[in-house]
C-alpha cells in the first residue's frame, strides 16, 4: 500500500453511548484497525465539534454520519445486541445500498435470526457474497487481523 492513500473505514458502533465501552472497547478496536493501515472514521469522535446544547444538534449529527458513510471507502459495523443498535443498522443499510465493502463484527454469542445460515437478520448479509460471506464476519478481536479474511485482503488491494 506504499504510495497510495490509506483507505477509510467507517466504524459503525454503539460503544460511544457507554462510558466503559467508549473507554475500553472502542479504542481497542480502533487501534487494531489502524494497525492494519486503515484510516478509521469513528462517528462519536468525528462529531465532537457539534454543540449538543444547541437546537438542531441531532440533525447535524445524522447528516455528518450519512456523509461519512457515503464518503468512506468501506464500513466495519459492530453488530452486537439482539437486535443490534438501530443506528448501526441504518448506517450499514446505507453502506450496502452504496455498494461499500462491508465487514461485520459480532462477539455476542446470541443468535437473533430465523435463518439457519446467518446468525443475524438476513438483510445484514446482503452486502456480502453468497459464497464466502463468513470471510467478512468477525467474532473476536484476534479475528479482525486474520490475513485470510476479507478485511486484510481488501486493505492489501
Amino acid at each position: 500500500m506504499s504510495g497510495q492513500p490509506k483507505k477509510s473505514l467507517y466504524l459503525a458502533n454503539h460503544y460511544g453511548f457507554s462510558t466503559q465501552q467508549k473507554a475500553v472497547l472502542l479504542p481497542t478496536i480502533q487501534t487494531i484497525l489502524e494497525g492494519m493501515g486503515v484510516e478509521v472514521w469513528e462517528p462519536f469522535a468525528r462529531n465532537n465539534q457539534i454543540d449538543f446544547s444547541r437546537q438542531g444538534w441531532a440533525y447535524r449529527v445524522g447528516q455528518n454520519d450519512l456523509r461519512d458513510v457515503r464518503d468512506s471507502d468501506g464500513i466495519f459495523a459492530i453488530v452486537n445486541g439482539c437486535p443490534p443498535d438501530e443506528g448501526v443498522m441504518v448506517e450499514l443499510g446505507m453502506a450496502i445500498a452504496w455498494n461499500k465493502p462491508t465487514f461485520l463484527f459480532r462477539d455476542d454469542f446470541r443468535r437473533c435470526t430465523d435463518s439457519e445460515m446467518y446468525p443475524l437478520n438476513l438483510m445484514l448479509f446482503t452486502g456480502l457474497p453468497e459464497e464466502g460471506w463468513a470471510d467478512f464476519w468477525y467474532t473476536s478481536l484476534d479475528d479482525i487481523t486474520n490475513p485470510c479474511k476479507a478485511l486484510a485482503k481488501w486493505l492489501a488491494e
